[in-house]
């Protein structure tokens, strides 16, 4: 199977038509650090929350050892991914910048987006291991 990450970009002229128009992308220059375990870990967490949700909905207390366990495990795989998500989309609004101001500023707030969903995850996991 090829690799589909970090290939060189390509130097194909563009046709006239759309030369005039602004780019569509802008290269990645440096993975993030959880960028190869990102959707693995994100799976991990994903059959947790399955799990853990599936068992209040049919109603386990929010103190069960279930639930407990379930958000002991996500949590900590929610934080390290949406953090590292936030840091790839901190250093793609930076790079739009100088190209788009508009979509870097749009960039900029999906990454409050992601740091005000970190806050939820830790207040959220408080709740349930408190409980």
């Amino acid at each position: 199977m090829p690799a589909l990450d970090r290939q060189a970009p390509r130097s194909t002229p563009l046709p006239p038509s759309l030369a005039v128009l602004p780019p569509r992308s802008v290269p990645e220059v440096a993975p993030t650090p959880l960028q190869r375990q990102y959707v693995n870990l994100s799976v991990v967490a994903l059959v947790a929350g399955a799990v853990a949700i599936t068992a209040l909905e049919l109603g386990a207390p929010l103190g069960s050892p279930l639930v407990k366990g379930c958000v002991l495990v996500a949590a900590p795989i929610l934080v390290l991914t949406t953090g590292d998500a936030a840091i790839r989309i901190w250093r793609s609004a930076w790079a739009w910048m100088p190209v788009n101001r508009g979509r870097a500023l749009f960039r900029l707030a999906w990454f409050g987006t992601a740091v005000l969903f970190l806050v939820v995850i830790v207040l959220a996991a408080g709740v349930v291991l408190r409980a």
